[in-house]
């Protein structure tokens, strides 16, 4: 048996009798444990283009969907290339589709916002 201090900044510090040891053993286990039942988040990306095609959308929607099942946000990479950029409304009326079709599963989290040829926004399961 050991004499361990619990709360050294209290006053007065108290002290306990017992095995450090087998304290130190079932910290270690428990913190194991702990580690074991967390989910990291993990986050996806999903590269569009602003003029996709309706099975392409469906595709690219089923594999978002997916992806908020399994507890993943969703970061989505809207590129623009060549004379695209002059149609910029094209891809903001796609990022308001997908909002609209992810609703009641997600939620944004980082709006949409350019960096330079692209276009981003980050959706997170609800």
């Amino acid at each position: 048996m050991d004499l361990v201090e619990i709360s050294p900044n209290t006053s007065p510090p108290v002290c306990k009798i017992m095995d450090y040891g087998k304290y130190k053993y079932s910290a270690q286990k428990k913190a194991a444990e702990a580690r074991k039942r967390q989910k990291t988040v993990e986050i996806k990306e999903i590269k569009l283009r602003p003029m996709i095609d309706d099975h392409d959308y469906d595709v690219k929607m089923r594999a978002m969907l997916r992806f908020f099942e399994e507890g993943d946000k969703v970061k989505i990479t809207l590129r623009y290339r060549g004379r695209e950029m002059a149609h910029q409304e094209i891809g903001t009326k796609l990022l308001d589709k997908i909002k609209t079709d992810v609703a009641e599963l997600a939620k944004v989290e980082q709006d949409a916002r350019f960096e330079g040829r692209q276009v981003v926004m980050v959706l997170a399961p609800r």
